[in-house]
Order: C-alpha cells, then sequence, then structure tokens
C-alpha cells in the first residue's frame, strides 16, 4: 500500500512538473535562438570592418614560440614543476578522498590563489574535493604557463609586457569559475532554480549585446538607479560659463568666509568629472567646499560625429584651461588662482604652465597634480596597447567618424583588471542571472566618453609613444615649443602606490622634470579609490618624504614617514600656506558671470 502511495505521488509530481520543464525548456530555446541570432548578425558585422589582430599581438607570440625553440630550457623547467606539482595533487586528493585526519602535511594544498583573488571565495573550492582539484590544477596550469612565457628570452621589453599581459587574459578567461559545470555557486544555482538561473543569464547576454551594438558590453550596474543631481553629482552650484569644449561650474559656498584664491579642477575627459562628486559622504568636492575654498571645475564636453569639429589636444588647452582660467576671473574678479589637473588633466596642466611660461602668464600660484604623468618611459599596464602598429590600426578606425567611440576605451581599462570588473561580473549577470548591484562608482565606470581623433592621435604618440613631453621642445602647442623644466610653480604631486595606470615611480620621475618647489606623496590604493579617500573613512594611509627630492624613487621611499587616513588634510595644509588670506564668500553668479543653469550641467549628461 505504501510503495503504491509513494508512486502515486511521484508520478503526481513528475505531472506537475512537466509543464514547468516544458516552459523552461521553451524559455531556454527562445533565448538561445534570440542570443545565437544577435551574436552571429553582429560578428559578422565586426569581422567584416575590423582586423583578426586588433592589439598587435600575433608577432610577438611569434617570436616568443621562435625565442623558446632557440632556448627552451624556460619551458622545460616549467613542464617539470607542472608535472611535480601535478603528482602532488593527486597524492593529496587521494588522501582527501582517503579520509586523511587533519593536521597530516599531505592534507596541505599543493597551490593556493594568491591574496585578494576572491574568484575562489565559495568554500566549496576548498571543502569539496572535485571543486578543490579542479582549482588547484588550474592554478597550476597557470602557473605553467605564466613561469613559461617570463621565461622568454630575446624579446623588447614591449613586446614581453604585451605577452605576459595577453596571456594572462587567456588564463583568466580559462578560469573554472566562469563555466557553468566546474562552478560550485553556479551549479547550486542552476539546480535549485531549475535552470532559470541560466534562462535568464541568457536574456540578459542578449540585451548586453544589443547595448554593445554588436560588442559585449557587460552590465555592470542598474543605469536607472542614478540620476544626475539627485543622488549622485549633487553637490550645489551653477553653470557660469560653457563653450564648445566644456560647461564651468561653480560651487555655492558653505563658509561664511572663503580662501581669496578661488581653485579650479582639471578632470580627465576620458571619463567625467563626477567621480569627484559621487554622493556627499565621498565628495571631494564638497569636502573642499566645507573648507573653505571658492571651487570650479571643467565638465568636458562629450564628442561626437557631429560636435567633434577636428578638435586638438592643443584645443583642451586654449579652449579648456586658457579660457577656464578667463572665466574664472571674470566670477571672482581674482586673476590668481590654484589649479588641480587629474590623470589626462594633470598632462594638459603640465603642458599648460610649460606653455605660460614661455608667455609669461603668472596666474597660477600653485599646480596639484593627481596621479598624472608626464614622464611616459614607464606608463604604466596601459602601454600594451601603445605601440605603432596598434595606434596606426586605431587612426585607421577612428577616421571615419572622427572620434574614438568611448566604449571602446572603457573595455580596454576593463581589460586591466578582468577578474574585477569582466569575469566577476560575467558569471552574476549570465550564469547566475542576477541583476547588477546598485554602486555609485560602477555607474560612473559604465559613464564613458568619446575621444576626438587628432587630440587622441596626437596624445598617444608625443606622450605615450615618443615620451616627447620629456624633452624639452619636444612638443609644441600653439606654435610654442614648450618645456616643463621651466614651470616655476609650487607644485604638489599625489600619486597611489598602487595605481597601474599612472604608475607613482613613473609620477616621482615627471614630478623631477619641473623646476619649482615640488610636494610628492604617496597615497595607498590605486588610481581613483588612492584620489577619492575622504578622511571620515580614515583608510589607506599616506607617505611623506624629503621636500628636496632624491634622484629616484625608491630612495625617496625610504626617506618617507607613513600617516594614517586620508592625505587631502595635508594637501588643504599646504594649498593655505600658499595663501590664507580670506574673503566674504562668494555665491555663482554674483560676478561678472551670470548662472546659466544649475550643477552638474547639460554637458554631463550626455550618454553614449
Amino acid at each position: 500500500m505504501s510503495s503504491k502511495s509513494d508512486a502515486s505521488d511521484s508520478a503526481a509530481q513528475s505531472s506537475s512538473d512537466a509543464p514547468e520543464a516544458a516552459e523552461w525548456a521553451q524559455n531556454l530555446n527562445q533565448a538561445s535562438q534570440q542570443m545565437f541570432r544577435t551574436v552571429m548578425e553582429k560578428h559578422t558585422e565586426m569581422l567584416s570592418s575590423s582586423s583578426m589582430d586588433p592589439f598587435n599581438i600575433g608577432s610577438a607570440y611569434y617570436d616568443a614560440m621562435m625565442s623558446l625553440w632557440r632556448n627552451p630550457a624556460a619551458a622545460i623547467d616549467a613542464q617539470k614543476q607542472y608535472f611535480a606539482d601535478s603528482l602532488k595533487l593527486w597524492q593529496y586528493t587521494t588522501s582527501r578522498l582517503m579520509g586523511a585526519p587533519d593536521g597530516d602535511e599531505s592534507q596541505d594544498p599543493v597551490i593556493e590563489p594568491q591574496k585578494g583573488d576572491n574568484r575562489w571565495r565559495d568554500e566549496d573550492w576548498s571543502q569539496n574535493i572535485v571543486f578543490d582539484y579542479i582549482k588547484q590544477s588550474y592554478l597550476l596550469s597557470a602557473r605553467c604557463i605564466e613561469d613559461t612565457i617570463e621565461g622568454v628570452e630575446d624579446l623588447p621589453d614591449n613586446d614581453q609586457k604585451r605577452l605576459s599581459f595577453f596571456t594572462k587574459q587567456f588564463i583568466d578567461a580559462m578560469a573554472p569559475t566562469n563555466y557553468p559545470t566546474t562552478n560550485p555557486e553556479v551549479v547550486r544555482a542552476t539546480l535549485e532554480n531549475r535552470g532559470e538561473n541560466l534562462v535568464s543569464g541568457l536574456q540578459n547576454f542578449v540585451r548586453d549585446m544589443e547595448e554593445g551594438d554588436g560588442q559585449l558590453r557587460i552590465a555592470m550596474t542598474d543605469p536607472d538607479a542614478f540620476k544626475l543631481g539627485e543622488n549622485v553629482a549633487t553637490t550645489p552650484g551653477k553653470v557660469v560659463f560653457q563653450n564648445q569644449m566644456f560647461q564651468l561650474l561653480q560651487y555655492s559656498p558653505s563658509t561664511d568666509e572663503v580662501l581669496k584664491r578661488p581653485l579650479l579642477i582639471v578632470p580627465p575627459w576620458i571619463n567625467k568629472f563626477y567621480i569627484l562628486d559621487l554622493q556627499e559622504k565621498n565628495s571631494m568636492i564638497k569636502w573642499l567646499v566645507d573648507q573653505g575654498h571658492t571651487v570650479f571645475v571643467v565638465s568636458w564636453f562629450n564628442p561626437t560625429e557631429e560636435t567633434e569639429q577636428d578638435i586638438e589636444f592643443e584645443n583642451y588647452m586654449l579652449d579648456g584651461i586658457y579660457a577656464a582660467m578667463d572665466a574664472v576671473e571674470k566670477a571672482t574678479g581674482e586673476s590668481d588662482l590654484n589649479i588641480v589637473g587629474y590623470c589626462i588633466g594633470g598632462t594638459l596642466l603640465a603642458s599648460t604652465l610649460a606653455h605660460m611660461a614661455e608667455k609669461e602668464d603668472d596666474r597660477v600660484k600653485s599646480a596639484t597634480f593627481f596621479t598624472a604623468l608626464i614622464d611616459f618611459s614607464d606608463a604604466g599596464d596601459l602601454s600594451v596597447f601603445i605601440d605603432d602598429a596598434q595606434i596606426s590600426q586605431l587612426e585607421e578606425s577612428m577616421g571615419e567618424s572622427g572620434y574614438l567611440n568611448g566604449k571602446s576605451m572603457s573595455s580596454a581599462f576593463n581589460m586591466l583588471r578582468s577578474n574585477d570588473l569582466i569575469w566577476s561580473f560575467y558569471i552574476n549577470n549570465y550564469l547566475l542571472g542576477k541583476d547588477p548591484t546598485v554602486f555609485d562608482l560602477l555607474y560612473w565606470n559604465s559613464d564613458s566618453t568619446n575621444m576626438p581623433a587628432k587630440m587622441h592621435s596626437f596624445y598617444l604618440r608625443n606622450m605615450y609613444l615618443e615620451n616627447n613631453l620629456c624633452v624639452p621642445g619636444g612638443v609644441t602647442l600653439d606654435d610654442v615649443a614648450i618645456d616643463v623644466s621651466k614651470i616655476e610653480v609650487p607644485s604638489y604631486f599625489i600619486s597611489a602606490k598602487e595605481d597601474h595606470i599612472a604608475p607613482w615611480k613613473s609620477t616621482y620621475d615627471g614630478a623631477k622634470l619641473l623646476g619649482g618647489k615640488v610636494r610628492f606623496v604617496l597615497g595607498g590604493s590605486g588610481h581613483i579609490a588612492g584620489i577619492v579617500n575622504p578622511p571620515v573613512k580614515n583608510k589607506y594611509g599616506y607617505w611623506v618624504g624629503p621636500q628636496k627630492l632624491p634622484e629616484n624613487a625608491e630612495d625617496w621611499f625610504e626617506k618617507t614617514k607613513q600617516h594614517e587616513g586620508s592625505w587631502w588634510g595635508d594637501w588643504h595644509n599646504w594649498l593655505t600656506k600658499q595663501d590664507s588670506e580670506k574673503v566674504s564668500a562668494r555665491q555663482p553668479g554674483d560676478g561678472k558671470l551670470k548662472a546659466i543653469e544649475d550643477a552638474p550641467g547639460t554637458y554631463v549628461t550626455k550618454r553614449i
């Protein structure tokens, strides 16, 4: 009687599951077909209009293979180590299967993930014997490949860097975390949800392919979760000037008195200014206003085919910084000012200050450089995308539209941290079928900007490829051959210890090129978090060394003293030492420039 009841219940359950299974299969089939059509249509278009080797890596791999053929010792050593460790892994796994007691040396893993590698945070990667074996097998294979590549001889330094970088991209792509049957978190989700996570994931994939117009543009956050001026970029202010290049924002004071010298911030045009004004708790702009600065910020235009108009690098100086300084003077009545350049904005600032030195223009009384390169001899991880062949190909692709699509630039930056900025979202969105998290920093990171073709070509060739800014007269702007050693303005350099875009030792070398007094400060973390590090969080710390900079960065660091918390206070103190005179607070629109619209303005709202 019991068996009949069980069989009946089982049959009933199967009957009730059947419609769900049929619906799941239908959804999966439809999503798969849609994904296949989207991918094939767009991929065919891309293949017909682009190179099969956009990063010019094929020749480097060929040269590497020839080098290994001539000198196979490195490859042999790496494989010998791999086979020995693989044997140890078999012994380790067998021991675990046999139930070896805790504390037994045979229970120690053969290889562990590097510190900070979050791909393996799920406990099954260690506790489940099968997944632990998969993980360690992958890590051993990855190490073997990397050791082989590092052992290649006779390659130019940049080819070696590109070889290592793109090999790592391949290794990261092959990680078992990225595949549904070898990721324990995905396996659990698929069983628990009867595959609905994969159906949702396929739909998310199709959506992102369509959003990227044929290129996979993985959604990092909900684009509708933030609105500029409402929950990001909320510091009160007004647009007080605009031209074809930028809008100038002046922020409303929060103190009765302000420092006499206004502060002008020149952000990079590779991305948007509101990284410095995400939300009140981490807004540098709001903090500066609260310290009594009259803050002006440049909000660059986002070029399109209709608005590009042959914009060159020097236009960012003449119609950018120079125009902004003129506007600040009209708005405040002050000709003297302090100025900040962030990243490429700092490179532009150095170029402009050198131009001003030739013109005997002394309006800038102090200059601050946020993670800014002047010496590009070691230009960080981005150098893997820079050689004559790649730049020529990029120039050809920019020729039709007149600009570089910001999505391409964003993809290149994301590749520098592929596990964090590509594969983690791939797993979350497509394998787990989840919606992306709501995060202001990722919203900003996804808000790409285009690059004018002529400007970008000039920048890549003169700075990254030829390092001409270091050479007196090596760069000519507005018919003036400039020399950064003639910059006598007191300067504050803040760099970040873990910055892979503007390596701090390179920014140090650039700081030493200037002719005036330089205060060099090293913050913790990277290119963004090292700068956007509000004092209330008391994170990362910073290092201050001797005022007279030693010849090389290592000697400087040995003589530094580490301080807790944010460097912002140190910078504010340095600024006030340049001039501490105060005047009554200035309201935007009260000077000769009237308010045009509320901050953050309309230029910043243009998305691509």
